[in-house]
């Protein structure tokens, strides 16, 4: 037992040392950005609750952000072969940055829309430029164990945010002298983000990318691909995009549920959600090792399909330690496969059409995301969270299903990529 263990460990190592410079200084950005974006997550929604609004609101934002990145995706897929993607992801970073200063600045409505739309641009570019970028930064040896590593890592750096989150309003409300659920404690914590947002710039900075020849910017190979394999490409994103409709009915809300629903702190929640990210992370680091020996879809199916009873007790337990339980237990399952399904998707596509089909799972992602948030926000409102968990569960199931039907039952996930990915 311990010997396979320490075989599992020295092999997996192996597989991380063969990581490029290019790829190591984006594990670095993602880590700062990932602790960055973990405090974000805990206390944006509280923010706004502190300057008087409500889940309303909070589900419009979700809305705009997911609706500019759903519509920005094809554009943005075009402009990062354009730019290249060390520019692309550079842009991407500073937008991010200033959208989350200037929401503290002015804290009005406007603002919020505005910076929100901003930030949507932000992140459907930053989407479809990461996975072509893995790519092009990593060989076959490794690939699947970068893609997961660098979600793992960041998930893991989020629950080290959320854990700092549940604590910096009120640090920052001692050294303000003021409330530590005022807005004045919440925007400062906000700046913080900003700030560290804005550090996170400084490894992508560094990165040596290649010249790319001109066969490989040929604006029209993506649309020719596209024609010639709708059905690939319908198989590919149509579970996706079924999932994001389920989860945006309930997982921009998670801080707000367990506080309205079992009363908790700020601090517990932060707690709480850090060590979700943790469980979050540990499953994405545990995921290349699995597929390797399970295969990549049918990790997905399996994994996916076991987080559905651990949705149905985090909704509707009536104890908070067990819904907590059932929150750590379902994002490990639901999420460990995501890196590894994104390493099979881009690798049934062509090389030059890698930016294109990326746009398209941003899109199938950010589909759900624009109209699930704001049902999500008026049914809470009116019914509690019981409708949004109902849904989620139904979507859920019939994505899992899907995976299944279109990969596994025939075997498909076992046909060779396409021929325009060789391994590198």
């Amino acid at each position: 037992m311990i010997t396979s263990l320490r075989r599992n460990a020295v092999d997996y190592g192996e597989h991380l040392v063969a990581f490029k410079p290019n790829a190591r200084l984006y594990l670095t950005y993602a880590i700062i950005t990932g602790v960055a974006i973990g405090i974000y997550r805990l206390i944006f929604n509280f923010y706004l609750l502190s300057l008087g609004y409500d889940a309303r609101l909070m589900g419009y934002l979700t809305t705009i952000s997911s609706m500019t990145a759903l519509i920005f995706a094809l554009p943005m897929g075009y402009l990062a072969d354009i730019l290249g993607r060390k520019a692309s992801l550079l842009i991407s970073a500073v937008m991010i940055s200033i959208s989350v200063g200037m929401m503290v600045i002015w804290p009005v409505p406007a603002i919020f829309y505005a910076m929100n739309f901003v930030s949507g641009i932000a992140q459907s570019l930053a989407a479809v430029t990461m996975s072509p970028f893995l790519m092009e930064n990593s060989g076959e040896y490794e690939r699947t164990y970068l893609f997961s590593f660098g979600q793992g890592i960041q998930m893991v750096a989020a629950s080290v945010g959320n854990w700092i989150g549940g604590y910096l309003p009120t640090w920052v409300a001692n050294a303000r002298g003021t409330d530590p659920v005022s807005s004045q404690a919440y925007g400062g914590a906000m700046l913080v983000v900003s700030i560290s947002l804005a550090i996170g710039i400084i490894p992508l900075l560094l990165i040596k990318m290649p010249r790319l020849g001109h066969s490989e910017r040929t604006v029209f190979a993506p649309v020719s691909y596209a024609a010639k394999n709708p059905k690939k490409l319908t198989k590919l994103i149509l579970p996706m995009l079924i999932t994001s409709i389920g989860a945006g009915l309930i997982m921009p809300f998670m801080n707000v549920f367990f506080r309205e629903q079992y009363g908790q702190s700020d601090q517990v929640i932060g707690v709480l959600m850090a060590w979700g990210s943790l469980a979050m992370g540990l499953g994405l680091l545990a995921a290349p090792p699995l597929a390797d020996r399970m295969g990549k879809i049918q990790l997905v199916v399996i994994t996916q399909g076991l987080s559905i009873p651990f949705l149905i007790l985090l909704g509707f337990s009536p104890i908070f330690w067990l819904s907590a339980f059932a929150y750590y237990i379902r994002v490990a399952l639901m999420n460990m496969s995501s890196p590894v399904y994104q390493t099979f998707v881009m690798e049934k596509v062509d090389a030059s059409s890698r930016a294109m089909v990326a746009s398209l799972v941003s899109m199938a992602w950010n589909f759900g995301w624009v109209i699930s948030p704001m049902i999500s926000g008026s049914l809470q409102v009116k019914y509690g969270f019981g409708p949004p968990f109902l849904g989620t569960i139904i979507l859920y199931t019939i994505s899992v299903f899907l995976y299944w039907y279109f990969w596994w039952r025939k075997g498909d996930d076992r046909q060779p990529a396409d021929a325009g990915v060789a391994p590198r």
